[in-house]
């Protein structure tokens, strides 16, 4: 079968069925191909791992600060936990040789070695000490 006897067939077909009939029979074909996918998509969402949330600092942890030469650090967290220590909401961290403060989890105040890291309890603080704010950490102003 050639497709002009294809298309002559169907022709045919469709002049037996009156539109009503083509109707139905195209929303059953549709209804069921939606079922379809959405059976599917169901099945991808509940295969997906949903994600979690974990607390690596204790809030006792967080909030326990600790003052070498004056200069507040941050406690250090567990070795198993491999978490980085963050700051006290609110604080700010500079270097002692530069010129910009920053958030603790922003990439420029993770590249401050330990020993040249100066704390600061607000944006205020940092600025009055000469600080200006880091241009690629996100909110500050």
């Amino acid at each position: 079968m050639n497709i002009p006897e294809l298309r002559l067939k169907v022709k045919e077909i469709a002049e037996r069925l009156n539109t009503r009939e083509l109707y139905t029979i195209l929303l059953i074909i549709a209804v069921g191909a939606g079922s379809f996918g959405l059976g599917r998509l169901s099945k991808l969402e509940e295969a997906r791992i949903p994600i979690r949330i974990e607390q690596t600092i204790a809030p006792q942890t967080a909030s326990a600060l600790s003052s070498v030469n004056g200069q507040q650090l941050l406690g250090k967290s567990s070795p198993a936990s491999g978490a980085k220590p963050l700051a006290e909401g609110g604080k700010v961290v500079a270097s002692r040789g530069g010129s910009r403060y920053h958030f603790p989890w922003c990439s420029g105040a993770q590249r401050i070695s330990e020993t040249n890291k100066v704390w600061f309890d607000s944006v205020e603080e940092a600025r009055k000490a000469g600080y200006t704010p880091a241009n690629n950490c996100k909110g500050l102003k």
